[in-house]
């Protein structure tokens, strides 16, 4: 197959993957939370009628920039959207050989940076408390994953996607992979957004944070968005840190992607259950902490360790 068409047919893929399973994933943790919670829950596919309401809905505007509150809720998903063609679901990213991993990290801030325009375009003053702590939590969680890559990209000896991909940071010393690997595994939780560390969006305490003026189809952008980035966290964490599989089937490597994706999100899920909400200040000293931690593994693994 012509290699273009081969990419953008692997793009289409990715896309349509990641729009029809992030919401399945969504309504999974639902039920598995209300399950370890003793409840019956909402079913399975709730996320997605939840969408398709919203889509429908009457689009009522507040705030004194209608404009920048449709751009950023477009921005947000449009973002995120663009990460998902950086994950090699299916054994390849469809942009691994014309992108590098300073555009993934600059397009994953990209999607951050647009619920902070939704929120100071709000104008709430929940709006713009969420905004400051979701400002908070971009600042120290995001060079923590740029941490990670940095050291991909110095034991493959290059930025490409292909790479760092596939287990790259375990090369030329295990033991700092492995700490790499589980202090990743301990910032998942904050890198998708979800309890302990949902602080931004605290319904008990700002009742949304940044999206408490949105209703209808941009609630349902940002909604989405939110789904996604946990359907992209997941595959990046399964990318950088799960050697790479070759089943020589397009559709088994899927499978098995996917099933990695699976693993994380329900622990994920479990944790959010069982755990309360930090307060800002907690997380961000827990951000900090697993920031330099992060920081002397990378110096550890430069001396080959």
């Amino acid at each position: 197959m012509n290699p273009t068409l081969a990419s953008i047919t692997l793009s289409f893929c990715n896309v349509g993957l990641a729009l029809a399973i992030a919401p399945f994933f969504e309504g999974l943790m639902r039920k598995m939370t209300a399950f370890v919670q003793s409840r019956k829950g909402p079913p399975i596919m709730q996320s997605y009628m939840d969408i398709a309401k919203l889509l429908i809905k009457e689009d009522i505007e507040v705030g004194d920039s209608p404009v920048m509150q449709r751009f950023s809720a477009f921005l947000s998903l449009g973002a995120i959207l663009s990460v998902v063609l950086f994950l090699p679901i299916a054994g390849r990213a469809p942009l691994s050989t014309t992108a590098d991993s300073i555009q993934m990290i600059y397009l994953l801030s990209l999607a951050g940076i647009a619920v902070l325009l939704a929120a100071l375009s709000a104008g709430s003053t929940y709006s713009l408390v969420g905004m400051s702590r979701e400002m908070m939590s971009m600042m120290t969680l995001e060079p923590l994953f740029a941490v990670a890559v940095v050291m991909a990209a110095v034991r493959s000896g290059s930025l490409r996607l292909d790479s760092i991909f596939g287990g790259a940071v375990y090369g030329g010393g295990l033991i700092s992979g492995l700490l790499m690997c589980g202090l990743m595994l301990f910032a998942f939780q904050a890198f998708v957004g979800r309890a302990p560390f949902d602080t931004s969006e605290a319904e008990t305490e700002i009742m949304e944070g940044p999206l408490i003026e949105y209703s209808g189809p941009k609630l349902a952008l940002f909604k989405y968005a939110h789904m996604i980035k946990t359907f992209v966290y997941a595959g990046l964490f399964t990318a950088l840190f799960v050697p790479r599989i070759n089943l020589g089937n397009r559709l088994l490597d899927i499978v098995v992607f996917i099933a990695c994706q699976f693993g994380l999100v329900v622990l994920a899920t479990l944790i959010a259950a069982t755990h309360a909400r930090y307060r800002i200040d907690q997380a961000v000293r827990y951000y900090v902490i697993l920031f330099a931690a992060a920081f002397c593994v990378l110096v550890l693994s430069l001396f080959g360790w």
